[in-house]
């Protein structure tokens, strides 16, 4: 039988590592990027808007793109969402303008195989975006994560429906 003073020691143990752990996930440099979140305005006249939003923890992304010439030209967002959804909106917010579909669409691909199945975070310009690969430990705060890219995605769908362009190869429309 455990004794009163083992059972206090454990759940000490339990709770320093739950606290280290939530450590990991909520860095300084999530703070930060959390706190730099651009393009926050809606956009007047938008080519599409999507909005994603996660049942589990309540949090929404909607946004707005103009494409011009094959590139993002124009971007807005509302985000009401965690700080992980929130750096994740920041990242996207400062490299989203000049980026082309296809990139957009491997960025997100990028980030799901990197929660989901163990991969590599983005890089390049987008490399900031691996400060969020503790998150793949968190299987219920991917979701917020991923809703800017789920959004995104489903905008440039949109557009390219509307502009009865074929997606590009082994992407559904």
């Amino acid at each position: 039988m455990q004794s009163p003073a083992d059972a206090a020691s454990l759940r000490s143990t339990v709770k320093d590592n739950a606290v280290a752990d939530l450590d990991d996930i909520y860095s300084d440099r999530i703070l930060a990027l959390a706190s730099g979140i651009s393009h926050t305005h809606r956009l007047p006249m938008p080519d599409a808007t999507a909005v994603a939003h996660s049942k589990l923890c309540g949090s929404t992304v909607t946004v707005d793109l103009v494409v011009q010439n094959g590139k993002i030209s124009a971007f807005g967002q509302s985000v009401k969402a965690c700080l992980l959804g929130q750096s994740a909106c920041a990242v996207v917010g400062r490299e989203i303008v000049g980026s082309e579909p296809a990139e957009l669409r491997a960025v997100g691909a990028a980030m799901r195989k990197m929660l989901k199945a163990n991969g590599l975070p983005p890089e390049g310009r987008w490399a900031d975006l691996a400060v969020l690969e503790p998150v793949r430990d968190y299987k219920g705060r991917h979701a917020s994560v991923l809703l800017v890219f789920d959004a995104v995605e489903n905008a440039l769908k949109q557009i390219e429906a509307k502009q009865s362009m074929p997606a590009p190869a082994g992407v559904q429309v």
